[in-house]
């Protein structure tokens, strides 16, 4: 039986990680591109039935590949028990307030804020505000 699922937040602390990235659409029919395997930091790749969805380290994207870029990273200080719901919907709140935009990820330990690199500053703020610790990756 499952536990019984836990609110969120409980102390979460962030960690605004130093590298951008870049994310990518690329066709659904096209290979994951070789150079992903040059992504040292941050690397997620996702298949749908519409789109190759890639988000990579910035530095690993090639010039000629169709991506936003200069996203920075607030990662959820994890592990988190997968029981736990509402991490991403009350640092989503929070955000919001603040009029910054978020391209949510999840993994199997952790959530993942990515965020304009002119909102970082905003995005802090305003989550130190709503109570959450957030510390400089170094």
């Amino acid at each position: 039986m499952d536990p019984e699922p836990d609110a969120a937040p409980y102390a979460l602390s962030l960690t605004l990680l130093p590298a951008g990235v870049a994310l990518c659409r690329l066709s659904t029919s096209a290979a994951v591109p070789e150079w992903t395997t040059n992504a040292r930091t941050f690397l997620t790749i996702s298949r749908t039935p519409t789109e190759l969805s890639i988000v990579a380290d910035e530095a690993a994207v090639p010039a000629e590949v169709d991506a936003r870029r200069g996203y920075r990273i607030l990662r959820v200080d994890g592990p988190l028990p997968l029981h736990v719901v509402g991490v991403i919907a009350a640092l989503a709140t929070a955000l919001a307030a603040a009029r910054v935009p978020i391209f949510p990820i999840a993994t199997y330990d952790t959530d993942y804020l990515l965020v304009p690199e002119p909102t970082v500053q905003r995005a802090v703020a305003a989550l130190a505000d709503a109570g959450y610790r957030v510390a400089a990756e170094r």
